[in-house]
């Protein structure tokens, strides 16, 4: 994840959002999808395009 990249814990991402740790979590763990808001927020954070991050699978 570009959490790494950054060398921050899924808390301080957390923070920075506005949303728990345990939205982070289940983000990483694929047990949870994002709003657009969401992945926005997300995309600013590290300074990327949404479609950088996430990707959209064929079965979407």
């Amino acid at each position: 994840m570009e959490r790494a990249i950054i060398n921050i814990t899924q808390e301080e991402l957390a923070n920075r959002i506005a949303v728990s740790r345990q939205t982070i979590n289940a983000m990483e763990a694929n047990k949870y999808v994002p709003s657009t808001i969401l992945a926005l927020k997300i995309a600013k954070v590290f300074g990327k395009k949404v479609e950088d991050i996430f990707i959209l699978e064929k079965h979407d």
